[in-house]
């Protein structure tokens, strides 16, 4: 399998002030485009779509996972400061007015660096972004309490050898939609060796979950009229988030929102239909500089 196709990203590492961030850098001639993952996830799940948009796009895909400490137990990692950390990065690497597209997690810290700190971006895709009901964002709620967070705390964190850990992900339903290269990259970049051998998740459980809980710590509801570019609200036609996020909601707040739906997939819709995804990036940006 040909994981770079002729475009191997750069593994850079940039200081934000207080804090370094990881991130893949895929160098081109045209404007900037972020990408930001999922909860848990990381930017090598970008890679196939970033490839083939590496020759219009300057892209940058950030690694939210270790760069700050931070406890689940105490209310994780703000999603405001992923937020924060964004426009810092930006600032860092001058990139004007960027395109961003976000998945889940990252697609809500895109919309809360546009809306609230100021990020001024080109155009944005929302890939099932994480918008609750609002009393989820009110009160105290311990991890064993928040819905995503107690999975996540205790996901499995071990195995083997890469063939024991190819058939947990086929065995598990949220993989068993995954395009072939997303889970070649999931365990050759989402997976590292142990102290002791095996393979653990380079995001640990304890990551993720604080993660999870800091998705709380502010409600995006109130910043969705204040969104300053064009977006495109993408959806699973499958997805399990249906039940709770209100996408009609979203896209009558947000002042320039068109909406796409995406046949077959759930959730994670960058790892089960990466060509797909990347085709409506290609088509939503290009009507944005044509027009």
């Amino acid at each position: 399998m040909n994981e770079t196709g002729g475009h191997t990203p750069q593994i850079c590492k940039q200081n934000i002030g207080d804090a370094e961030l990881s991130y893949l850098l895929y160098e081109g001639d045209g404007p900037p485009l972020i990408f930001l993952h999922a909860t848990g996830f990381l930017p090598w799940l970008w890679h196939p779509l970033a490839r083939e948009l590496s020759s219009a796009y300057r892209i940058v895909a950030p690694s939210f996972c270790e760069h700050r400490e931070t406890d689940p137990e105490n209310g994780g990692l703000s999603w405001t400061t992923l937020a924060e950390d964004t426009v810092r990065l930006c600032s860092a690497l001058q990139l004007k007015k960027p395109f961003l597209v976000g998945h889940s997690m990252g697609a809500t810290v895109h919309l809360i660096a546009n809306a609230l700190c100021g990020l001024q971006a080109t155009g944005m895709i929302l890939i099932e972004p994480i918008l609750l009901p609002a009393e989820f964002y009110r009160g105290r709620m311990s991890v064993d309490e928040h819905p995503f967070a107690a999975k996540a705390i205790r996901r499995t964190n071990f195995w083997h050898h890469r063939d024991e850990a190819m058939a947990y992900l086929h065995s598990r339903s949220l993989f068993q939609g995954w395009d072939d290269e997303m889970l070649e990259l999931y365990i050759r970049h989402g997976m590292t060796e142990g102290q002791d051998g095996g393979l653990q998740l380079a995001c640990s459980p304890q990551r993720e979950a604080a993660l999870f809980m800091g998705g709380r710590q502010f409600d995006p509801w109130p910043l969705l009229p204040k969104v300053s570019c064009p977006v495109l609200l993408v959806e699973g036609e499958k997805s399990e988030t249906g039940g709770f996020i209100d996408s009609n909601r979203i896209q009558s707040l947000i002042p320039d929102c068109e909406r796409r739906l995406v046949k077959d997939a759930g959730h994670l819709i960058p790892m089960e239909r990466p060509r797909e995804v990347t085709r409506l990036i290609g088509e939503f940006f290009f009507s944005l500089q044509k027009g």
